[in-house]
């Protein structure tokens, strides 16, 4: 689905009830407390239950964070980019992610809210522990998929301060760039949020060298973003 407008103020509407309404919004803090206290029990729990030791766990967790920038870069592009011709899906992809490119500045959309996030995620942890255990090895998802959500609140987080802040290290400017320009000039291009290596893997990297900075159009994806302020990135 291609995504034209972009909004400099206001919020999409994206249910007519109130109260659903109020639950498609959240705030970073929100979400990173309601993991945090999962991750450690998980971890906690793949210790005392399984006997997993310290070496053994860090593997299998940091193997869950590589995963999930795998995931991250699949549903960035194929999910919530999908080509939807009903307007239900359309609607549905509206729901999920066109908002988010109609209104940038909307910080209160940036995490996916509290009930359909812990819904999602005890789907994907079910599915990961019914994996592993066709390869008998169902015991390692308590130790993976902390690993995985870690990766989940990381993309969250850089994606809130992408939108917010200009990069607060030369070294990140690239990453910066390569999802401004996903907003403004081709939503074809430009997937990984927390990393650009997926897009290297898979050619759809911004040839970063090539395109020229647009300071306006960063304005209206940055609702940080004040003319006093250090120089922008586009």
């Amino acid at each position: 689905m291609k995504f034209e407008k972009i909004h400099n103020k206001g919020q999409a509407q994206l249910f007519k009830n109130q109260y659903l309404e109020y639950l498609t919004k959240t705030h970073p803090l929100v979400i990173w407390g309601l993991y945090m206290p999962i991750i450690g029990f998980l971890l906690y729990y793949s210790y005392e239950r399984y006997q997993f030791n310290a070496l053994h766990i860090l593997f299998t967790f940091m193997a869950g964070m590589f995963f999930w920038s795998l995931f991250e870069y699949m549903i960035h592009r194929f999910a919530f980019h999908f080509y939807a011709e009903s307007p239900r899906a359309q609607k549905i992809v509206y729901i999920i992610h066109g908002n988010h490119h109609e209104y940038p500045r909307d910080k209160e959309r940036l995490f996916m809210p509290p009930v359909p996030s812990l819904i999602l995620a005890s789907t994907i942890f079910i599915l990961i522990y019914l994996v592993g255990s066709l390869f008998g090895a169902g015991s390692y998802a308590f130790a993976f998929f902390p690993g995985f959500i870690l990766g989940y609140l990381i993309y969250g987080s850089m994606h809130y301060a992408i939108h917010a802040w200009n990069p607060p290290f030369k070294w990140m400017k690239p990453l910066w760039r390569n999802h401004h320009l996903h907003h403004y000039k081709n939503t074809e291009l430009g997937f990984g949020v927390s990393s650009t290596l997926w897009d290297h893997v898979f050619g759809t990297m911004f040839d970063l060298k090539k395109e020229k900075e647009d300071k306006s159009k960063v304005q209206e994806l940055t609702y940080g973003y004040s003319p006093s302020k250090r120089e922008s990135v586009s």
